[in-house]
């Protein structure tokens, strides 16, 4: 078991001290980290918030998991270290320029077709 929790599904309204007073009720917070949009600075709707020990972290899954707040059932689980989570973005990216450049290759032949058929 490790203390530091995934929360999802969160509402773009919620605010760090929200986490703060609702995770306290389980026992004792060292961080939350709230992700924020860069440009709205609202929230992304998730967050990571760390419990003291694991036991506190294994209550408060057990207490506020699929719980509603403020409008939303609250998904919360132990978060998983970035190395074991799926990369390649990068990839992603190389992949996705490649597909963008036979589009437009396309698109441009097929609205020349297109005009003159008409």
């Amino acid at each position: 078991m490790q203390n530091k929790l995934f929360v999802g599904n969160l509402s773009f309204d919620v605010v760090e001290n929200d986490l703060q007073d609702l995770f306290s009720q389980h026992g004792a917070v060292t961080e939350v980290n709230l992700m924020l949009d860069r440009s709205t600075g609202r929230s992304r709707g998730f967050a990571f918030v760390t419990m003291a020990t694991d036991e506190a972290a294994q209550t408060a899954i057990g207490a506020l998991n699929g719980k509603d707040f403020k409008g939303r059932a609250m998904t919360v689980n132990v978060a998983r270290p970035r190395e074991e989570r799926p990369g390649g973005g990068g990839g992603g990216g190389g992949y996705r320029g490649g597909g963008g450049g036979r589009d437009r290759g396309g698109r441009g032949g097929g609205g020349g077709g297109y005009g003159r058929r008409y």
